[in-house]
């Protein structure tokens, strides 16, 4: 008989949103009746914009005709072109199309990139955070068992606390790897050109290497807030960039995302000899990837015309209006509110002492709305719940309503 990885068996639970699926779906079973609305996993609820579906079926169109194959693993060079002067030529950032590799997810790329790096490798990760961070890094054998606190050995924790402002502070241990994600998933916090100076600085320092998860970039609507960390000076030198369309123009079921590795990026070798990290990323995909399929990339490309630059800043301002209504729901009702400006997501302490499980139950027996459970994203997370605002217009104001109803209740 195979033996198995056991590294899988090292994570403490199932992963975090199919157990929430689990629950939710024991509950209907037991509560047929019960209209469940969905404001737990930052999935998007509006259609594709009309310039996106145009491209997409143009693209299939045209390959009735002359069809295409496998595609470059990097992605087609119009779509990157364009990625590099829509998205960081208008904040001062030149980034070489060349250097930019088109994927099927920021959720996959932030959980491969890590192959490409020792297993020595010590890995800081904000907490609470994304789980796909941990969660691949234990999968790969970097980590000891969780403790009874949930954390796992050989990891660096970085608390994000309502006392640091959910910002964390640079480790006082040299970290190889460090995981960032701003605007931040969970807690929807931003960070600064001060803020994201100290991590460049320390990585510069240290020689670390910073995974940056932007895949919430297109929430920010202040221009002085940095839109990518190679908008700090020596970032280059330091660190990778993921991006993605999903949460940009609702490419949750349709996939595409992209990742920035610079050239200047380098990493050692067993004898201390610097080696090209994008040749090493570069590699990874020709060997595991075959590119996303021509007629997505066409319809991502179409994102950066005039109409499809309107059609997404509405996209994205209806889910700001959505993150509006359920902080201001929230804040009246007493909780303690992060998030909800420039982020999808609202972060806010739960009730009366109730762990993130327990509160998680109140809302789906009570009020038939589903959230996330804070302690999913991480120890630091337990005893704060997160709502999305992906969800329909309608929904998020009749969820609101239902809570808002229990008042006391909760």
């Amino acid at each position: 008989m195979a033996k198995i990885n056991t590294n899988y068996q090292k994570l403490a639970a199932g992963y975090l949103f199919p157990e929430i699926g689990r629950r939710v779906k024991l509950f209907s079973e037991q509560n047929p009746d019960a209209k469940i609305i969905r404001l737990g996993i930052g999935d998007v609820t509006q259609p594709l914009p009309s310039s996106v579906i145009k491209a997409g079926k143009a693209a299939f169109d045209e390959m009735g005709v002359q069809i295409k194959g496998y595609g470059q693993e990097k992605g087609y060079l119009f779509l990157r072109e364009a990625i590099a002067q829509n998205e960081f030529e208008p904040r001062g950032v030149a980034i070489d199309p060349d250097d930019i590799f088109v994927s099927d997810g920021s959720k996959c790329d932030t959980g491969n990139i890590q192959e490409i790096f020792g297993q020595e490798c010590r890995m800081a990760i904000q907490d609470p955070s994304y789980p796909v961070y941990v969660d691949t890094n234990v999968m790969a054998g970097r980590t000891g068992k969780a403790n009874d606190h949930g954390q796992y050995e050989g990891l660096i924790y970085l608390p994000s606390t309502a006392e640091n402002g959910f910002l964390a502070d640079t480790p006082k241990e040299k970290a190889d790897i460090i995981y960032l994600c701003f605007p931040n998933n969970p807690t929807g916090v931003i960070a600064t050109k001060e803020e994201l100076g100290k991590w460049v600085d320390y990585a510069l320092k240290n020689e670390s290497i910073i995974l940056f998860d932007a895949a919430y970039v297109d929430f920010l609507r202040d221009d002085s807030l940095p839109h990518s960390i190679y908008e700090i000076d020596g970032a280059k030198k330091c660190a990778i960039e993921f991006r993605s369309f999903s949460k940009k123009a609702g490419f949750t079921g349709t996939r595409c995302a992209y990742t920035v590795v610079p050239k200047e990026l380098m990493g050692k070798d067993e004898q201390g000899n610097p080696v090209s990290i994008k040749n090493l990323w570069s590699r990874r995909q020709s060997t595991k990837f075959n590119a996303v399929s021509y007629p997505i990339q066409k319809a991502a490309a179409a994102c950066y015309t005039d109409q499809g630059k309107k059609e997404i800043k509405g996209l994205i301002d209806y889910y700001l209006a959505n993150a509006k209504i359920i902080k201001e729901a929230l804040v009246k009702l007493g909780f303690e509110v992060y998030g909800g400006v420039h982020s999808p997501y609202i972060w806010f302490k739960t009730p009366q002492g109730q762990d993130s499980w327990q509160f998680f139950d109140t809302l789906m027996t009570k009020a038939h709305v589903i959230g996330t459970p804070g302690s999913g994203f991480g120890p630091c997370g337990e005893g704060y719940f997160r709502l999305s605002a992906f969800g329909d217009r309608k929904e998020v104001e009749e969820a609101m309503k239902r809570i808002s109803a229990l008042g006391n209740h909760l």
